[in-house]
């Protein structure tokens, strides 16, 4: 234990889980003395948000909604629901949605009275500092962004996602409630379930692991992998819901401390240059990933395994195996592509996207086993 590196998690001030819990928003924000709020969100949820709002409003807060976040959100339209929440003069923000959502609620809430421009708070631990408070609301069970630190944004001038890296960015309330899960389609279900599976197996089986982030880790992957089926074929499955809920969270609280790695940096390029959504794109490379990395941590790939619901085996190299094989099958029950040409990403692709995917230092170097522009091609190649 004398050897292990430092490690600094930042929680939300109040975290709140359960059905039914986001009731609980309007008497949160009468305690704040919240006299004006300004809603993130998306029109699919507006109907369901309908008592809720009415219940804020009741108390004499001013409401206003934006909905324009519909895809993974651009620098361009960061700045253009800035220029509308900043007339606003919100005293909070709420973001309640889908992990692009969330997202752009903590970075306007950080921009708000913030002298700082955009281009200045990118990377790791640039800005400093927020005034308006944050509160944000999970509708997808999957990106954990509502307990993280980090939000991504796509350059324009690049096309390349930029991490804003921050403590600032953990909402002051957080209200994980299932019920707002339940009506997620099951496609975007199974992304945004499996996103949360990797989330947890690769914090678990990062360079930069660390032990009271392995407890939240590995109990992740234990949930996601027993119900994620469940969920994806019968989204009224409460029970189900409520436990990959929990699991995307425990995912959520690994992304600070020790983050994730070569999976989530070699599918960046697959959404930024074809539109791909953040937990397919995910999907779609992480066995072939665990395939290249599996023997530079057989131990904790085995644990995986078993947490995954996997018998032990001869070996741990074997057990590991055993894990890779039980994440492909999970990928192919929840009905996900297993390959990069069924989602029709063209072979001649593949050395710019391992170009672009060598940039992404920042997460490539928590991975296990390093790897090159070569290895990465190996890998786009494995996978297509």
């Amino acid at each position: 234990m004398s050897n292990l590196q430092n490690i600094t998690i930042h929680f939300p001030g109040k975290l709140t889980f359960g059905n039914g819990c986001i009731a609980a928003l309007s008497d949160d924000l009468l305690r704040l003395g919240s006299k004006n709020v300004f809603i993130v969100t998306i029109k699919p949820l507006l109907l369901q948000l309908t008592s809720l709002i009415g219940d804020i409003e009741s108390k004499g807060i001013k409401v206003h909604i934006d909905t324009s976040v519909e895809q993974e959100p651009t620098f361009k339209d960061f700045e253009q629901l800035m220029a509308i929440a900043t007339q606003a003069e919100p005293d909070a923000v709420i973001g309640i949605g889908g992990g692009s959502v969330l997202d752009v609620a903590k970075l306007v809430a950080a921009q708000l009275n913030n002298t700082q421009a955009l281009s200045e708070i990118v990377g790791i631990g640039m800005l400093k500092g927020r005034s308006t408070t944050l509160i944000c609301a999970p509708a997808t069970a999957g990106t954990g962004s509502e307990v993280s630190p980090n939000a991504i944004l796509v350059d324009d001038a690049d096309h390349q996602k930029k991490g804003i890296i921050s403590p600032f960015l953990v909402p002051d309330i957080v209200y994980v409630d299932p019920i707002l899960t339940m009506s997620v389609p099951g496609a975007i279900t199974a992304a945004t379930g499996l996103d949360a599976l990797i989330h947890c197996i690769e914090a678990y089986t990062n360079k930069f692991a660390h032990p009271l982030m392995d407890m939240y880790a590995i109990e992740g992957v234990r949930l996601i992998g027993a119900n994620i089926v469940q969920v994806v074929k019968n989204g009224n499955n409460e029970h189900a819901r409520t436990q990959v809920a929990m699991g995307s969270l425990l995912g959520g609280f690994c992304l600070g401390p020790v983050n994730t790695a070569a999976v989530h940096a070699l599918s960046y390029p697959l959404g930024s240059s074809f539109n791909l959504a953040h937990g397919l794109s995910n999907a779609l490379l992480l066995p072939y990933v665990m395939e290249y990395n599996y023997t530079s941590s057989p131990q904790k790939y085995a644990e995986v395994a078993i947490a995954l619901g996997c018998d032990r085996r001869a070996d741990d190299l074997l057990t590991a195996k055993a894990g890779i094989e039980k994440v492909k099958q999970l990928i192919e029950q929840c009905g996900i592509p297993a390959r990069l040409r069924d989602v029709q990403i063209p072979s001649s692709a593949i050395p710019e996207m391992a170009e672009n995917a060598m940039k992404i230092t920042r997460l490539l170097k928590n991975n296990p086993r390093e790897v090159t522009y070569a290895d990465a091609v190996e890998i786009f190649n494995a996978a297509y």
